[in-house]
């Protein structure tokens, strides 16, 4: 148990870092965080912040599709916002402005695949998804559809929302949407929790 606990505020944390990365790279945000962006942007909120407020509405999503969050949910509705503003602030909004293109690309690909780690280590934590995640396998379970389909509609419903609100897209958008599903479906195996030797198990992911 603690080991597993570490393994998942580790990967929030980490996913909050790769967040900051891909917005200082300036080549566009993934798609829940052009919505981000965009509410930010129009409510003058800190967008760590939105992504807390973000979270929590989406959780009131879950309701009528009978989904129930575990530790792993709230912690990732909480951790990775404030992580985000946290690192925001230590950076400063304009920390990278003078990096050139390929350090920029740099930051772009280190964001993309240390998200990837991110989510792989606290998903592989097995202490139930994240907001974005139960809301995804909780529709496609209950409406009978593919996880597949219902994440491209909820992730392309949330992009045009945010590119409509001021959001920013772009070729970092469209490598993180290619590259990510590899990248966790790699890396999961290196972070899975296995059932303790006693047959206690831990609580899987729907």
């Amino acid at each position: 148990m603690p080991l597993r606990l570490l393994q998942l505020y580790l990967g929030l944390i980490a996913y909050g870092v790769s967040m900051v990365l891909m917005l200082q790279a300036q080549f566009g945000l993934m798609p829940w965080d052009v919505l981000h962006q965009g509410l930010a942007l129009q409510g003058g909120w800190p967008m760590g912040r939105v992504a807390v407020a973000t979270s929590f509405a989406v959780l009131l999503a879950w309701i009528p599709i009978r989904q129930r969050p575990g530790l792993g949910t709230i912690s990732n509705a909480v951790v990775i916002g404030l992580v985000f503003d946290a690192g925001m602030a230590l950076a400063g909004e304009a920390a990278f402005d003078g990096l050139g293109t390929a350090s920029r690309v740099a930051l772009l690909l280190g964001g993309i695949v240390l998200n990837g780690l991110a989510t792989a280590a606290y998903i592989g934590a097995r202490f139930g998804p994240g907001p974005r995640d139960g809301l995804m396998t909780g529709l496609a379970r209950r409406s009978g559809r593919s996880v597949r389909l219902v994440r491209t509609l909820i992730e392309g419903s949330v992009l045009l929302a945010g590119f409509a609100l001021g959001g920013k897209l772009g070729l970092g958008t469209a490598l993180y949407a290619i590259a990510i599903g590899p990248l966790i479906q790699w890396m999961l195996p290196l972070f899975a929790s296995r059932p303790a030797a006693s047959g206690t198990t831990c609580p899987a992911m729907p």
